[in-house]
Parts: C-alpha cells; sequence; structure tokens
C-alpha cells in the first residue's frame, strides 16, 4: 500500500507540473488575468493580471492519478471515489463559471454570492441521494458535543449534511487570500489523510489523498508560492474544498472502532486538519452579521489579513497558518485519546478567541502608533 500512496503522489506531481507548463501561458495569452474586488486589500492591486483558473492542474493532477490507480477498485465494484471526484468536478464547473466570467467580462464579480451558494446547495443535496441511494451513507447524526450517535429523519439529514458541506467547502475557498496559502494548508490536510489510510488500511481514501496532495504540491512549488505565476481561482478553491470534505466524511465513516485500544477520536481524526479554514470562517460570517454586514461580501478580517496588519509578510504568514494547523491537528489526535470530546473543543475554541483577540490588540496597537 505504501509504494501505491508513493506513487500516486509522484504521477499526480507530475501531471499537475506538465499541464501547468503548458495552461500558464495559454491563459496569459488569452488574458485570463485575475480581476481584484475594490472592497478587498489593497495590497492585492499588485495581483492585477495573474492568470487564474490554475486549479485545472491539481484537478487534472488528481484525476488521472485516482482513474489509473483506481482502475482495480472499480473492476471490483468500488466506484466511491469516482462519484467524489465527479461531484467535485461539478463544484469546480461552478467555480470555472464564475472565474470565466469574471475574465470575459474584465469585472471582479462573476456569479453572484446567492448564485453560487444556491448551485452548491443542490449539487450537495444531489452528491448526498447519489451516496444514499447507492448504500454508502447513512442517516445517522454524529453529535460532537454530546459524544453521541443519533438516527435522524432521511430529510433532515439531507438538509443540514448539505448545508455542512456547503459550508466546508467554501472555508477552504475563503482561504485562497494569499500565494500558496489555500494549496499548502490543503496538501497538509491530504499529508494526514494520507497517515490515516496507511496506519487503518484505508486504500482507496489514502490514493485519493496521496494523488490531490502530489498534484497540489506541484501546483504550489512551481506555480503558486509566493510571487504567484498562476491562482486557483474558485475553479480550483471549490474542487478541493469538496475533496476535502467528503474524504473527512469517508474518513469518519470508515474508522474502526476498536474499545480494547486506546486510539484517537475519529470526529477529531476527520475534522481536526480543517479547523483553521472553519473556525475562521464561522468568525468572520458572525463579524459579519453582528455588524449589519452581508455575510458572503469579503472584507479584510480573515486571520491572514489580520496577520498581514500586524506587519508579516505574506509567505511567513502561509508558514505559521500551516504550522498551526498541523499543531492543533497533533494535539487534538492525541489528546482525544484521554480527554473527553467536548471538553477538547471548548479548548480549541478558546485557544482560537485568544489567538484572535491576541492579533485584534496587535493591530490596535500598530495603527495607534501612525
Amino acid at each position: 500500500m505504501t509504494l501505491k500512496l508513493i506513487l500516486a503522489f509522484v504521477i499526480a506531481f507530475a501531471v499537475s507540473a506538465v499541464v501547468g507548463f503548458f495552461l500558464v501561458p495559454y491563459l496569459k495569452r488569452i488574458k485570463a488575468g485575475q480581476s481584484i474586488k475594490e472592497n478587498g486589500p489593497t495590497w492585492h492591486m499588485s495581483k492585477q493580471g495573474t492568470p487564474t483558473m490554475g486549479g485545472i492542474m491539481f484537478i487534472l493532477g488528481a484525476g488521472v492519478t485516482v482513474f489509473i490507480l483506481g482502475w482495480s477498485f472499480m473492476l471490483e465494484g468500488v466506484f466511491w471515489h469516482l462519484y467524489v471526484y465527479l461531484f467535485a468536478l461539478i463544484f469546480g464547473l461552478i467555480g470555472f463559471v464564475d472565474d470565466y466570467r469574471k475574465v470575459r467580462q474584465h469585472q471582479n464579480e462573476g456569479l453572484t454570492a446567492k448564485q453560487k451558494f444556491v448551485l452548491q446547495l443542490l449539487a450537495a443535496v444531489v452528491f448526498l441521494c447519489l451516496m444514499r441511494y447507492e448504500g454508502l451513507l447513512t442517516n445517522d447524526l454524529y453529535i460532537p458535543f454530546v459524544n453521541v450517535t443519533l438516527t435522524v429523519n432521511w430529510i433532515v439529514y439531507l438538509i443540514f449534511a448539505a448545508f455542512v458541506i456547503v459550508g466546508c467547502v467554501n472555508s477552504v475557498n475563503l482561504t485562497d487570500g494569499i500565494d500558496g496559502l489555500a494549496s499548502s494548508v490543503t496538501a497538509v490536510v491530504m499529508a494526514f489523510f494520507m497517515g490515516a489510510a496507511m496506519i487503518w488500511k484505508f486504500t482507496t481514501l489514502g490514493i485519493f489523498s496521496s494523488a490531490l496532495c502530489g498534484s497540489l504540491v506541484g501546483f504550489y512549488a512551481l506555480y503558486n508560492r509566493h510571487p504567484a505565476k498562476c491562482f486557483m481561482g474558485d475553479t480550483g478553491s471549490l474542487t478541493i474544498g469538496m475533496m476535502t470534505c467528503i474524504l473527512s466524511l469517508k474518513l469518519l465513516d470508515g474508522f474502526p472502532v476498536n474499545h480494547s485500544m486506546q486510539q484517537p477520536n475519529a470526529f477529531f481524526l476527520a475534522y481536526s486538519p480543517l479547523i483553521i479554514p472553519c473556525f475562521d470562517v464561522v468568525r468572520v460570517y458572525l463579524h459579519r452579521v453582528r455588524n449589519g454586514k452581508n455575510p458572503f461580501l469579503p472584507d479584510k478580517n480573515h486571520i491572514h489579513h489580520k496577520m498581514l496588519a500586524v506587519g508579516m509578510r505574506q509567505r511567513t504568514v502561509m508558514i505559521a497558518i500551516v504550522l498551526v494547523s498541523v499543531c492543533f491537528t497533533l494535539c487534538n489526535i492525541l489528546l482525544s485519546r484521554y480527554i473527553n470530546v467536548t471538553l477538547l473543543l471548548i479548548l480549541d475554541i478558546f485557544i482560537w478567541i485568544l489567538g484572535n483577540l491576541w492579533l485584534t490588540r496587535r493591530i490596535h496597537i500598530a495603527h495607534s502608533k501612525l
């Protein structure tokens, strides 16, 4: 299995690199450059004209690899990895339409926030219904704060799960605010999923995670690290958001229960790598609503904006967020063997709040000196 995961990483990296070699010059030639929102950070203006829709690189890198190495599983009647990829492509198509309209019309808004939300919600509902039809999904709802699993009405589960998917997808999408952040954070998430797959023998999950990790590393290292030669666009961020969310659900669903040994809590194993983007999105949305702003319109209040506001450089911010994400994940996985799930979640939230309060105070101090 280890050899298959290494092979998946290498193939995906290579495909992503080769596609990018031809794609980036083509995007420049057709002037598929990024348009910058006027209400975004002023430093974004330096990115004006940088090619977007680069997510096509790692979409093809992961897709080719999953199809080649997952062929034997499909011959055995295992298709869930194919379903995940195809429905991630639907989310990617929504992002592509959004990116294309921005490029074609030379403006900073393609689809409206409501249009994207409705389309994503419909795609999530169709995906969940298909997984239910194929017998790959139950209506069991895990509630982490009380550590119980409830069997709920299918319609209730469907509505709840669809909103969770859309929320997780957009939490990854909204981390794509500085060069290399979304690609590096998601690559780290996939690395953790690869590790879990190797330990608990989830072969198809491991191949998918390794393929996505390899293609993202190729995209980041060659085209997306600061200063970025190409952006992934909503084409890429919505695709990897969907893939990440569903792979988390698959890991949670397939995690073995062995009461004879101490093992990490399945919830934390699946979702700890997503803590940074998810916590940040919830905080930002609540802040916008509390201040009477449209929660779907961009501002300068994301965690990476706040870190930049205290004087950190883009690359330093990216490295810091990745390291914090790794620390959160490792600590949660290890501590979940010994600490109650509810207490651990409360501790995570408390640390997150303290960190944001510290950043806010640093910003106020910096502004007072101007």
